[in-house]
């Protein structure tokens, strides 16, 4: 990057079925805070990058309407989306916006009402994400069924289990039990996630992540306005990494990970000229349970097919070899997708200042990771972050 680039504020709604706001007032709770947070305001912000889906709201086109209700007119010319990975494209383009020197602070919104349709129509658009002829119009396949058929083949080939997949969902609602701000609260127990609803053999209802509303905001900035505002603790960004797949996973000739995860998380590490082993947190896309596990494959923090092992050994837990979604994952605190991305960030900023109270890990280097999938590895971003 031309210019060093930090996060110097941000905020996250609470995520749940918040019927008790439209999309304007939940995008407004992130922001409120995100400005509070930078001590900025409304005038101090140069562009405004917005990221919604909008699939499944009232509004389709949200970005005007938020951006009026947020003060932001005249600063927001840009709505992104890339399904689930689309908070991570608003973080993207809102990095590069001030690494090129367009602009010099750069708020980045992530937004969605999911629960305004119900769940069987929320999966058929989610069956669209990724080649509608090819697999949702002639098989009817859904998001469950996607990574199922990637949890069937990592079974086979490297002896994962159920009740693997199961230890994840427990840790997320054990660790989300203790953020105010998640959407299901509640611990469970590999039991009962064993004896849940089966959604897609082997997915079952618990090892899936909920559908939910929910915003986050970050504020970036370059690295003289941090000194210009004397931040305290600007959370700097030293590595971006980004890639794609193909539409359709039959094309793919291999099942058990997600490539463009992988080569996003190699360009992250050379850019920030670190290895896997230096990442002491991590937040990672874990919209099912087998994805959590794969991701730990996919960002090299195991080799490949003992993703599992993390999990069993408790490595991932707090204060573990690489703490891993301690404020709950996509699978407890929620998942609304334009703002999953900028949540991760929110949650990685908030553990390296040392403000995540009872699920604050300990660091040495303090660096810190997100991974971010969009669709079954159609988009993937992995950024790097550090104080």
């Amino acid at each position: 990057m031309n210019r060093k680039v930090a996060v110097i504020g941000v905020g996250n709604s609470k995520f749940g079925k918040r019927d008790d706001v439209t999309i304007k007032e939940l995008a407004w709770e992130s922001v409120k805070e995100a400005l509070e947070d930078s001590d900025l305001t409304q005038k101090d912000i140069d562009i405004t990058v917005i990221g919604s889906t909008a699939y499944r709201g009232t509004e389709i086109y949200p970005a005007p309407p938020v951006s009026e209700y947020c003060g932001l007119v005249g600063k927001s010319p840009i709505r992104v989306e890339a399904a689930c990975a689309t908070g991570s494209s608003a973080a993207f383009t809102a990095i590069n916006l001030i690494a090129s020197g367009l602009a010099d602070i750069v708020m980045a919104i992530g937004v969605d009402k999911m629960t305004e349709v119900d769940t069987s129509t929320s999966l058929a658009i989610g069956g669209r994400g990724g080649n509608y002829y090819w697999e949702f119009h002639m098989y009817g396949t859904t998001f469950p069924t996607y990574y199922a058929l990637y949890a069937t083949r990592h079974m086979a080939l490297f002896g994962t289990t159920e009740e693997d997949m199961a230890l994840a969902s427990v840790k997320a609602h054990k660790y989300a039990s203790l953020n105010e701000k998640a959407h299901f609260r509640n611990k469970i127990t590999v039991e009962d996630v064993l004896k849940s609803r089966v959604i897609s053999w082997p997915i079952k209802l618990l090892d899936s992540s909920p559908i939910s509303d929910g915003s986050a905001t970050v504020i970036f900035a370059s690295e003289e306005k941090v000194r210009e505002l004397k931040i305290d603790t600007p959370i700097w960004v030293k590595g971006v990494g980004y890639s794609s797949d193909t539409s359709y996973i039959a094309a793919r000739g291999e099942w058990v990970g997600l490539e463009a995860a992988r080569d996003a998380a190699a360009k992250a590490y050379k850019m920030a000229k670190i290895s896997p082993l230096d990442i002491e947190y991590a937040t990672v896309h874990d919209c099912f349970s087998i994805a959590e596990i794969m991701a730990y494959e996919d960002l090299g923090f195991v080799e490949k097919g003992k993703g599992a092992e993390l999990l069993r050994e408790g490595q991932t837990e707090k204060d573990g070899k690489v703490a891993v979604n301690l404020f709950g994952g996509l699978k407890a605190k929620g998942h609304p997708l334009g703002a999953t991305g900028l949540s991760m960030i929110y949650e990685v900023t908030k553990q390296l200042r040392e403000e995540a109270g009872p699920v604050q890990h300990s660091f040495k280097r303090y660096v810190a990771l997100t991974h971010n999938v969009g669709g079954t590895g159609h988009y993937a971003y992995v950024m790097i972050f550090n104080r």
